[in-house]
């Protein structure tokens, strides 16, 4: 005849097996997916701006992240900066179903980019930078502030990409498959 533990001994023992195979699986998921490393300065800098919309409304950047994230600073008086901006365009009709957004940054004034937009409309968001946007196109790599400049922000929300000069559809299209 064998012997059965008693039943609050059995539940004990059961519920402490339970317990520790939880403990022992939350360490190996945590082993083997690490926490994203601490954003660079910049990046932090970044996420923490807001920016004018041409409503006047306060766009803070903070939305977008945790996507990627492609910003192009741009001015009405910069032919390559309009030049690029249709293929930029298509880039994100292209890409925002595989998670990736735009966002024009306009070294400007309200009513140039206002008028811009009516003859070239664009279908992601274009907020204001104003004239103290080239302080921010140089904290974020620039250091000549030279236009246009184009920077990608990873999922993670880390600066992961620049381009200084015109970008084509081409090369956004490769940098959406990284």
């Amino acid at each position: 005849m064998k012997h059965e533990p008693p039943l609050a001994r059995r539940t004990f023992l059961v519920g402490a097996a339970a317990g520790g195979a939880v403990v022992a699986g939350g360490l190996a998921w945590r082993a083997l997916n690490p926490p994203p490393p601490p954003l660079s300065p910049a990046a932090q800098a970044f996420w923490a701006r807001s920016f004018p919309a041409l409503d006047g409304s306060d766009l803070a950047v903070k939305r977008w992240q945790g996507q990627r994230l492609l910003v192009n600073f741009w001015a009405t008086w910069c032919p390559p900066c309009v030049k690029e901006l249709p293929e930029i365009n298509q880039f994100y009709k292209e890409a925002q179903g595989q998670g990736w957004q735009v966002l024009a940054l306009a070294i400007d004034q309200a009513e140039p980019v206002k008028a811009f937009l009516q003859k070239t409309p664009l279908d992601f968001t274009v907020a204001l930078a104003g004239p103290q946007g080239l302080g921010l196109v140089r904290e974020l790599g620039n250091p000549a502030g030279g236009l246009p400049f184009s920077i990608a922000f990873d999922a993670h929300g880390e600066l992961s990409w620049r381009r200084l000069g015109v970008t084509t559809l081409k090369e956004l299209r490769e940098l959406a498959k990284t």
